[in-house]
């Protein structure tokens, strides 16, 4: 965990800041107006960048990411158009999840009980077969379990149990995530 008071310093090192200014220019440049299906390239610029991203992950054009090396994309997840990954922390998004349209993954907060409010990063975890729906704000800290789904415009302020289908301000959970199949094809692993 990450929390530096910003009045005895800055919240990041000087070659933190660097190499986020270079990742600012290589989005603006290469990434985000790459046609949607050039998704293999854009896996390669945020490899470049320290990130570990699995095979057939698909992250499209207007996905903003704060520090690519501080993200870990499973295989075959999918990052939808305007999702916000924050990571100013770890996030890490499991095999076959899902991160919809305008979801916000924030790591970072800010101790308000302090003088100069300082930096506090926790990491999120979504899980396998998770799917993130649009506009969902998860908090940091936050795991969300294997198969579970956050509704759209859900707020997540604690864990999310796996194959739950949770939502709402604060999020809950709703009822269980029956899906067809559910056995079998994680067993094959299709």
């Amino acid at each position: 965990m990450h929390n530096q008071d910003t009045l005895t310093g800055a919240s990041f090192s000087l070659k933190n800041r660097f190499v986020r200014v270079l990742w600012s220019i290589v989005v603006i440049l290469f990434f985000k107006f790459s046609p949607k299906p050039f998704h293999a390239w854009r896996a390669f610029l945020l490899r470049l960048f320290g990130a570990k991203v699995g095979s057939g992950v698909h992250v499209y054009p207007r996905v903003k990411i704060w520090a690519p090396w501080n993200l870990e994309l499973a295989d075959e997840c999918g990052i939808g158009s305007g999702a916000n990954l924050y990571s100013m922390g770890k996030i890490t998004i499991g095999r076959r999840a899902v991160i919809s349209q305008g979801a916000h993954l924030v790591t970072g907060t800010h101790d308000y009980t302090k003088a100069g409010f300082p930096l506090i990063t926790m990491p999120i975890h979504v899980g396998n077969h998770a799917w993130i729906a649009a506009e969902a704000f998860i908090h940091p800290g936050i795991t969300i379990g294997e198969g579970c789904v956050v509704a759209a415009r859900s707020v997540v302020t604690k864990n999310m149990p796996p194959w739950m289908v949770c939502g709402g301000h604060p999020c809950t959970t709703i009822k269980e995530r029956v899906l067809e199949g559910r056995l079998e094809s994680i067993v094959i692993g299709t």
